[in-house]
Order: C-alpha cells, then structure tokens, then sequence
C-alpha cells in the first residue's frame, strides 16, 4: 500500500508540472528562439503521386511537411483521408501519453451516455441532483447548480484546486477570481471540471474509465493496441476527491477514434455516439482569447480560427509536448502528431527538483540548450527535446498549404 500511494504521489507531482509546462505552450513562447533545427533521417511511408491528388493533396506540399517533421522530435506523424494513410512517419503501434488529450476521450464516454438506448446521464442534471461534492473544500450551494454541460464546456466557474493542474494557477484565478461564479457565464481550461466529470460519469455508470472505453469505444472501433491497463488515475487527496483518468495511446488507434468523429459517430453500422455528438462541439462552443488554434473551446475539443487556413468545423485534441489529434471534416481526413515525452521529463524534473527552478525557467533553458551549435547534434536534441507551440503552429501551416 504504502509503494502504491509513493507511486500516485509521484505521478501527481509529475501532473503539476507537467500542467505548468501546458500553461506556458497555451500563453506563447516567451521570445525562444526560432532557428531552424537541423533535420533527421526518417523513414516517410507515402502514396504515390497520382492517389495524393485525387485525395486532394499536393506531393510537393507534402514534402515540406515531412521536411518540417524531420526537423522536430516528432515520434509519430500521419494524415489519413478518406481511410486512407496519405503519408506516416514512424511506428504507429507504439502507445505514448497523449497527456491532455484525454479529455477528449472523456467527452465521448460522455456522448454515448446520452444516446437514447442509454440516458444514464443528462446534460442538465446538476451536480446538486447527481451528489457530487468535493473536498476538503465543498462545493456551494451556487456551484452545486453547475451541470453535466457546464463541464463539458468548461464554464463551471468554480476554482478548486484539482489533480494535474498545478500550472495552471495564475491563469484560472485571473479568469475566475476567487468568489463564487455563476455557472455558465465564465470560460476557463480548468482541470477541476474535468476531474469531476470524471467521477460524475463513473458514479452515474458504475463503470471505470478504462473498462468504459474499452468496452464502449475501443472494441467497437476496432483498436489494435489499446488496453485498459493504458488508463492510469493521477490523485491528490490534499486537494480534491476527483481523479484524473489519463491514456496512453498508439497513432493508429488515435487516427481510428477521430475517424469515429468524421463518420458523425458511427462504426460499422453502429451507433457509437448520441447522434450529432460529432458536430456539438463546433455548434456550441466558447471564444478563450487565446487565438490561433485554440482560440475556441467546445466539449473538451479545441477549435482553431479561421485565420489558421483551417476549414470551418475543423477541431481538435492537445495534449503536452504538442500532442494532436485533428478531426477535418471538410477534408474527410484524420491527422495524428506525436512526441514521447519521457527523456524530456528526465531532464525537466530535476532541474525543477534538485534545481529548484521554476517551470518556465527549466522549459526556457532546456529549449535554448538544443539551440546551441554544439547541442544541436546530440540525441537528446535530435530525437527527444521538447517540440515548442511555434513549431507546431508552422506544421500545422504547412499542411493547409499542402491542400489543392
């Protein structure tokens, strides 16, 4: 018992920091550098040039793409269109963290539970009606009137402290204040909505978030690497009784799940979802003030703004180290981006441990070391080191350029 509560003690640990690390991609760069790393030998699988264009991409576009990702750490990469893998890099079986793209994992668990066949959970139940609560600091009788939709949309309001999100402090309470808040009327990427949402979906199913995926969603898409010992709780107690489920995930499964989405929710001739769940989170979401790819927010999904080049009801999964999972209907096309982050959490710990740096400060010196000359070259830098939020974005921009 006692190796097993060190165990969740270090993994909680590993959360905040790891959130203080999203806080920062989700705020900017704080002027890094931006000099080009230099590029790896990977091995790209593509289509040939003739069925790239009659599934609308350009072969010469696509060859910036993939001369960007050999320039980043990138451990998995594909664009699928049309069910068809367009271009992929690296091995797509292997399961990373997908970090915070587990809440989007989260929002179709919920969307199966509101299918007719289903109705174990409404939108506008109430925390109240559903007897969820929180401590060592409860809940008030005002934020217990926040709903099932209110967290799916993250406007709850409320600012507990939660799981895995020690980061994210000065944001929430610049957004939400420390008074109560009408439920509804303030947005805030807010790890405690989505915990309690975690509990709020295993009391009203009495079912785990690893046997309800696997069961609901894995299975029934056909998912070839995935299995339940891949969810794993981070908890803190001392801050709140709500866990956060996190996933490991291979690009493969990962392009199957947001093809779930392009498909309005079906496999297979079966309902997977409540019938237009796919599209409720670019019909009902909320403006963040942040921009760019993140600039909107709908059901534990991000959706970028126009200016990005993306296609309207384009949206997303983030998590850590610029994991995505994008969903483009207008383009019929799934892409999945990847970046183990293992070797850079063995260099950031210590430095926030032994080092007693802050977060920011320990992110800052790790990028700035792979952009000197001599560091350039190693295997850390090469293979390993962190992929920053402009880095993606030019990925990101170099794929709409590759559209016809």
């Amino acid at each position: 018992m006692k190796a097993r509560r060190t165990i969740i003690y270090a993994l909680t640990v590993i959360a905040l920091l790891v959130a203080a690390l999203a806080y920062l991609l989700l705020t900017g760069e704080n002027g890094f550098s931006r000099s080009k790393a230099p590029a790896r030998l990977i091995d790209v699988t593509r289509l040939n040039s003739v069925a790239v264009k009659e599934l609308g991409w350009r072969s010469d576009g696509l060859d910036d793409v993939f001369e960007h990702v050999s320039t980043l750490s990138t451990d998995s990469f594909l664009i699928m269109t049309d069910g068809q893998v367009v271009g992929a890099f690296g091995d797509l079986s292997i399961p990373y963290n997908v970090h915070s793209i587990r809440k989007s994992f989260l929002s179709a668990l919920i969307g199966q539970q509101v299918r007719a066949d289903a109705r174990l959970l409404s939108l506008d139940a109430t925390l109240q009606e559903l007897g969820i609560d929180d401590s060592p600091l409860p809940l008030t009788a005002l934020q217990r009137q926040t709903t099932v939709r209110h967290l799916l949309r993250s406007v709850s309001g409320i600012n507990h402290p939660a799981a895995a999100s020690g980061g994210r402090h000065a944001e929430i309470d610049k957004r939400l204040g420390h008074t109560e808040n009408q439920p509804g009327t303030l947005w805030a990427y807010n790890n405690w909505d989505y915990n309690a949402l975690t509990t709020v979906f295993e009391n009203a199913t009495g079912t785990e978030i690893a046997e309800a995926f696997d069961l609901g969603i894995a299975r029934p898409i056909g998912m070839t690497d995935f299995e339940r010992s891949a969810v794993f709780y981070l908890a803190d107690p001392s801050l709140s009784e709500h866990r956060a489920a996190m996933f490991r995930m291979s690009a493969r499964d990962l392009a199957k799940f947001g093809a779930l989405y392009l498909n309005d929710g079906v496999s297979s001739d079966q309902s997977i979802l409540a019938k237009g769940w796919a599209r409720l989170m670019t019909e009902d979401f909320t403006e963040t003030g942040n921009g760019g790819l993140r600039g909107r927010h709908g059901y534990l999904w991000w959706i970028p703004e126009p200016d990005t080049g993306l296609p309207d009801k384009t949206f997303w999964a983030w998590g850590l180290g610029n994991q995505a999972l994008m969903v483009i209907p207008a383009w019929n096309t799934v892409i999945v981006h990847q970046s183990d982050t293992t070797a850079f959490l063995k260099r950031f710990l210590p430095l926030i441990g032994d080092e007693a740096m802050t977060g920011e400060d320990a992110l800052l010196q790790l990028i700035r070391a792979c952009r000197q000359k001599d560091a350039r070259k190693t295997e850390y830098c090469k293979e390993h080191r962190f992929i920053t939020r402009h880095e993606f974005d030019v990925l990101m921009s170099l794929i709409v350029s590759a559209r016809h």
